[in-house]
């Protein structure tokens, strides 16, 4: 088949190579179409996998409770009314209960931070303390790189250890083993017992639902945070004492409205919780929205009905941005490959022109045998080298501007084989497609009427 044509085909790649700016121009709409196509599907890729990624630095399955926190001047008439209630907040109560009452729970870990200076050897070190449990490292997906976890004597006694992130150990420790060593947190000293492994995902923007700046913190038991650094729910005990003193009027029992001095009431304003955070991670995906609903209902419960606390579950924050950005990646696909459609109309209108330029070459080919089918396939080869030439230079472009785009704009892009297929077939298609009826109205034209043709 290929050898009965070789000459046809020959005619066509001779056209071309005589007319190179109009066949160079003819291909342009290939060219920018297919690297369009395939930069906006780099774009969408990497920003699919930079949400799996944080989804998975977030944690699979999480589910997390903050606390509410009223500041001065922004209590509300609903507020107002729950004075005369009282809440002690989120307390390791609370993550009891709930590792007991729900068996939907697979790992829960209670969190506080603490945000101060590290000092040693003469240097200083701005970073965060986090009090956790040990769950909390399998929660989050943080692996050590040395060392170990805190073990059942260390948290149940509140032992002074840590657990550094990757740029505390560049920081102090690049020139020897941490493990063993002792840093200075505030005025306390802490045995370094592991590192963490460096993670590279950007989380910008999710800081506020549990998501921490793993490298730059420094990880202690629950226990040793409440005993050497912040228990606040000791302030909250006295407030605690006070709201529960009750009068009776009428046989009724009635809680009296709490009455605090100055300073206690600064203090119950800005946090009276013991945990800044309780973080629990279901069994299964499904499990997420139904335990969700329950912790709220027994939250609400054991805080007497006070609406002190919020519960997040930043994967389904997440796949809701995912959802986002696949519509903006389909919009930018489908504006992408409107160019392929564009350089497939611009081959099929020169192609056109082509004809009518030469039809006295069709003429004289008819005229010394030529078939219809000779003329369809010249026409034809025509429009398919010019888009197939485009399509790899436009594979090439569109590599270079996923790889500039990530450069420039700091925007994770993947360029996949998948894609890279996708764009090319494309626009071998669009020769096929819009090179055939050029094609196969010069084959139709009458040889006479060719020679004819001034």
């Amino acid at each position: 088949m290929f050898k009965r044509y070789q000459h046809d085909i020959r005619i066509a790649v001779e056209s071309i190579l005589a007319n190179k700016l109009k066949s160079i121009l003819t291909a342009l709409g290939i060219i920018f179409g297919v690297a369009a196509v395939i930069s906006m599907l780099a774009i969408g890729k990497g920003a699919q996998q930079e949400i799996l990624d944080q989804i998975k630095m977030v944690g699979v399955n999480n589910i997390l409770i903050s606390p509410i926190v009223q500041e001065k001047g922004t209590e509300s008439e609903e507020g107002e009314k729950q004075l005369n209630k009282f809440s002690r907040g989120l307390t390791l109560l609370d993550v009891e209960a709930i590792r007991n009452s729900i068996p939907a729970v697979k790992r829960i870990s209670p969190e506080i931070s603490y945000n101060s200076t590290i000092v040693l050897n003469g240097m200083r070190y701005s970073a965060k303390l986090v009090g956790v449990a040990n769950d909390y490292f399998d929660l989050y997906n943080l692996p050590l790189s040395q060392g170990m976890f805190f073990n059942d004597y260390q948290e149940e006694y509140g032992i002074q250890v840590c657990i550094i992130g990757a740029n505390i150990r560049a920081k102090f420790f690049s020139q020897l083993d941490p493990l063993g060593q002792y840093i200075k947190f505030d005025n306390v000293w802490l045995k370094v017992i592991g590192v963490l492994e460096k993670t590279n995902v950007s989380l910008t923007g999710f800081e506020e639902q549990g998501v921490n700046v793993y490298n730059d913190n420094v990880y202690i038991p629950i226990k040793t945070m409440l005993m050497r650094y912040q228990n606040r729910a000791l302030v909250n005990t006295k407030l605690a004492t006070q709201a529960t003193s009750v009068s009776v009027f009428g046989g009724g029992m009635h809680m009296a409205r709490v009455v605090v001095s100055s300073s206690d009431a600064s203090t119950a304003e800005t946090n009276y919780n013991q945990l800044d955070k309780i973080v629990v991670q279901v069994q299964e995906t499904e499990q997420l929205t139904p335990t969700t609903e329950v912790l709220s209902r027994m939250m609400l419960r054991r805080h007497s009905n006070v609406k002190d606390f919020e519960i997040t579950v930043p994967e389904l924050l997440l796949k809701q941005q995912q959802r986002t950005k696949d519509i903006f990646n389909i919009v930018l696909g489908a504006i992408a490959s409107i160019s392929l459609i564009v350089g497939g109309i611009g081959i099929m209108n020169i192609m056109f022109a082509s004809v009518m330029e030469r039809i006295k070459e069709i003429g004289t080919r008819m005229a010394i045998g030529a078939k219809k089918m000779d003329i369809v396939v010249q026409f034809l080869s025509e429009a398919v080298l010019i888009s197939v030439t485009g399509g790899f230079i436009g594979v090439f472009l569109g590599i270079i501007l996923a790889v500039a785009i990530q450069e420039i704009a700091g925007i994770t892009t993947i360029v996949s084989l998948f894609s890279i297929v996708v764009a090319f077939g494309v626009s071998a298609a669009v020769g096929v497609i819009f090179g055939y009826s050029p094609a196969k109205r010069a084959s139709e034209r009458d040889p006479i009427e060719s020679l004819r043709y001034e």
